[in-house]
């Protein structure tokens, strides 16, 4: 009998069933049968795989981690009095209801050591989720510390911004460390003001004492430090001296006494510079800082469309003719 004779008494509505059945011989043509069945079952699959794929194509993969595994970042800036207000008690309660954040955390793996995690940014959720007892969604993600220092100020930015004198401690401390190697690098690099920055220094700089001396550090503006740094330039002693008399004082009195204090008895100095922030429907940025004592103004625009710039110039000449 010829071969192509004896394939046509092969009945192959019975192929399915022997394929499913593991034990006994098996016949080339019902081998290369099989062979098909299963190469088209793992294309199928595939397919099937690449569709669900495609739904999170440009999205980062989130994953529930114990908060308890995940540690503050080295460069965290929240003073631990944040932890403390009204705010914080406001977004643990949220979390709370939720049964967990819905926006996730950023975190980096920990350098040597096996399911560990740093905060890249999202620190009040994390601490939220960690006395709360639940889990916290993240992202994983690894980079260097200036790429983590970065990522982390500007979501502090965009969500809750530091107050003054957090983000002078942490543009001090990242710059002590050489993290940066100048101030116009950090500003650069994390698309923060000089100006600013600047002021934040000087903020960060201040005598401890003089930082003791107000009932709590974050109620200190960025306008401050320039008076009070007059202030010891001319007296240092009698400035340094009313800072310890107030730390020993019960109740503490506020931070607008005890800055007249320090300044010897005089009143809140106004600010001289007028500072006005705007922002675009397509992302452009701009500041406008108006110096009243020098009568000048500077505006800083960002993320301009170049074509516009006679229509800039126009606006401006007009503002001086």
């Amino acid at each position: 009998m010829k071969f192509k004779d004896k394939a046509a008494m092969i009945d192959l509505s019975k192929i399915g069933q022997s394929i499913s059945k593991p034990q006994g011989a098996k016949t080339a043509i019902g081998m290369h049968a099989e062979a098909l069945f299963r190469d088209e079952k793992v294309t199928a699959e595939n397919t099937d795989l690449k569709q669900k794929l495609a739904e999170f194509e440009g999205s980062a993969a989130t994953r529930h981690i114990d908060p308890s595994k995940i540690k503050p970042s080295k460069w965290a800036n929240r003073h631990e009095k944040s932890f403390a207000s009204k705010d914080f008690e406001t977004l643990k309660n949220e979390i709370a209801s939720s049964n967990g954040n819905i926006q996730p955390i950023k975190v980096r793996h920990l350098k040597g050591q096996v399911d560990q995690y740093e905060v890249v940014f999202g620190h009040r959720r994390h601490r939220a989720c960690l006395e709360l007892g639940i889990e916290v969604l993240v992202i994983i993600e690894d980079m260097d510390d200036a790429e983590l220092f970065c990522q982390m100020d500007r979501e502090n930015r965009e969500r809750s911004a530091l107050r003054p004198y957090e983000a002078g401690m942490t543009y001090a401390r990242v710059l002590d460390e050489g993290l940066f190697p100048s101030a116009r690098k950090l500003a650069d690099s994390a698309s923060i003001d000089l100006s600013q920055l600047g002021k934040a220094l000087a903020l960060a700089r201040l005598p401890n004492e003089i930082i003791q001396a107000f009932p709590n550090p974050l109620e200190l503006q960025y306008r401050w430090a320039t008076g009070i740094n007059q202030a010891i330039q001319k007296d240092p002693e009698r400035v340094l001296a009313e800072a310890k008399v107030i730390q020993s004082e019960t109740p503490r009195p506020k931070a607008t006494q005890v800055l007249k204090r320090l300044l010897g008895g005089g009143t809140v100095p106004p600010p001289s510079i007028k500072t006005h922030s705007v922002t675009g429907k397509l992302k452009q940025t701009g500041q406008i800082d108006m110096d009243e004592k020098a009568r000048s103004v500077v505006i800083n625009l960002k993320n301009i469309d170049p074509e516009r710039f006679d229509e800039i110039q126009k606006v401006v000449e007009k503002l001086i003719s």
